[in-house]
């Protein structure tokens, strides 16, 4: 089994990271993008004390993709300096790991893709009518 690891970076708040996470998937450099909701981040800046909203997102892909996420997501970040940080995957559920595998392979490696969405007892994304109380 290659290597899985979750990959971060925030955006600007504003930014449309759903278009964004649909075609990190659709290219297959991450299997699964997770976006947060508007957090606070506090930062320096050319030196200046920074306050700013903004989106985390979480890519779980393999370590062999990284290079082809980081090239994607940097052809379509807004920073100068973006936020990208790799880190390993030490443990977690076999079956979903091996999603992840399927998930971020290229089509060159043979890999089977799942029919599926979303591994196997996750939810699928549904549209709202109105919202959840």
């Amino acid at each position: 089994m290659s290597e899985i690891v979750v990959a971060l970076t925030t955006l600007p708040a504003d930014f449309d990271v759903l278009a964004l996470a649909r075609d990190l998937v659709a290219e297959k450099v991450a299997a699964c993008v997770t976006i947060f909701p508007p957090v606070q981040s506090v930062y320096e800046w050319q030196d200046s004390m920074t306050v700013d909203r903004e989106q985390q997102v979480l890519m779980k892909t393999t370590r062999t993709r990284v290079p082809n996420l980081w090239e994607a997501l940097r052809r379509r970040h807004p920073y100068e300096t973006p936020e990208f940080l790799v880190l390993p995957v030490v443990d977690g559920n076999p079956a979903y790991l091996k999603w992840v595998e399927n998930g971020s392979a290229t089509a060159s490696r043979g890999v089977r893709r799942p029919r599926a969405a979303t591994p196997r007892g996750s939810r699928p994304l549904r549209s709202r009518s109105r919202p959840r109380r």
